[in-house]
């Protein structure tokens, strides 16, 4: 039997990659992004007891109420943003949320603008709808946006763009400029926009994360995505969170009916209770990464390496070139993890055609006493490899 050509020769996610590395080779795994510890023990504890005293069969397809209101209350509060009950899906996951969205509205043909180095679920994604990904490439170090590149990507075939912010994996927190130059690009040419913001309250250095459904002119056509997983750092637990116009999300809802249908009713009571936190537990949050972050940051400086901006999310990016490292990125992340025990992600496996590349990508949400042994293999690592 023939598997669709989208997937038949697709390689395993350099996720798997490193990951089954850092196993084999009992490495520090910095690659695949996700914290070392288990999360909030109060949610925890409220999915467990929900778990034995609520109920465990489907739950609505939309979500349950209780969370899609707090998803409307926690984002009027948060970052200004109004939405309508009936503008709130809750999904298995951001990525579910994503491929609901695109199943919903990008038909065979149309194009779809995405912003490379970009989430490697994106394309097959477009692709396996029928539709074609078209990149924006975005440029060491400072990945910057412009109106101009947005513009020259944009055809009259153009039916969407995917827009990820803040960004994985560069780290990037889109500016006030940058967003609104999508926004007037998106209805310039009538454009819908799925707006990855999982990363949202990951976001560091006092910046204020600015959502694209509040940029003029885009309530009606930006479908936010947002993700429990990444708010309350439990990746694991897979709440998303599809947001917008109710009229644009209905077409989603439908889809994901038939993708998911639903998504468990314990961890969907337990994030509830977790958005209605006031916003000094999220700034708690933020400032625990940006600890780790600067840590991580200040060890490898002090060994020699240069490093590209983190301004949101949980990765710091290493210039392999300006630190004086001739390899490209993926010879660069294999050999660490064989030779010095650190697993980490070249960006190049995000760009179409993958090619060399010279940046690499390492998770700082660990422990202290990991990341500062990661610091001392990694800079017996640049010593031997410069």
């Amino acid at each position: 039997m023939r598997p669709h050509p989208v997937f038949a020769d697709m390689p395993v996610t350099i996720f798997e990659i490193m990951s089954g590395l850092a196993r084999q080779h009992d490495a520090i795994n910095l690659g695949q992004g996700f914290p070392d510890d288990q999360g909030p023990e109060s949610l925890r504890r409220l999915a467990a007891d929900a778990l034995m005293t609520g109920s465990n069969q489907y739950a609505p397809s939309r979500g349950l109420p209780e969370l899609r209101h707090a998803v409307v209350e926690h984002y009027g509060r948060m970052h200004d943003v109004p939405l309508q009950f009936d503008g709130v899906l809750i999904t298995s996951g951001a990525t579910e949320a994503i491929a609901a969205s695109i199943s919903a509205y990008v038909n065979p043909g149309d194009e779809v603008v995405i912003f490379e180095p970009a989430y490697d679920a994106y394309r097959p994604l477009i692709e396996r709808a029928g539709g074609v990904a078209v990149a924006v490439r975005l440029d060491p170090p400072t990945w910057r946006l412009t109106e101009a590149m947005i513009e020259a990507a944009i055809t009259p075939r153009t039916r969407a763009l995917v827009f990820n912010n803040p960004h994985n994996p560069t780290a990037r927190a889109f500016d006030a400029g940058e967003v609104a130059a999508l926004a007037r690009s998106c209805v310039r040419h009538d454009l819908i926009a799925i707006s990855d913001e999982v990363w949202e309250h990951v976001i560091f250095d006092a910046r204020r994360h600015r959502s694209l459904i509040a940029e003029p002119g885009m309530a009606a056509r930006t479908l936010k995505i947002g993700s429990a997983g990444k708010m309350f750092g439990m990746t694991g637990w897979k709440i998303g969170f599809v947001c917008g116009d109710p009229a644009l999300v209905d077409p989603v809802a439908k889809a994901h009916q038939f993708l998911t249908f639903a998504t468990p009713p314990n961890l969907q009571s337990a994030v509830a209770a977790g958005l209605a936190w006031d916003a000094s537990a999220f700034t708690e949050m933020q400032q625990g990464l940006q600890g780790s972050r600067d840590r991580l940051a200040s060890g490898l400086q002090a060994q020699g390496f240069v490093l590209t901006p983190s301004e949101g999310a949980y990765f710091l990016g290493v210039d392999l070139k300006a630190s004086g490292i001739a390899l490209d990125d993926e010879t660069f992340c294999r050999r660490v993890v064989a030779e010095f025990g650190v697993a980490a992600i070249p960006l190049s496996a995000f760009v179409t055609g993958r090619g060399e590349g010279s940046t690499v990508r390492l998770c700082f949400a660990k422990a202290d006493a990991v990341l500062d042994q990661a610091v001392e293999r990694l800079g017996r690592a640049a010593t031997a490899l410069r």
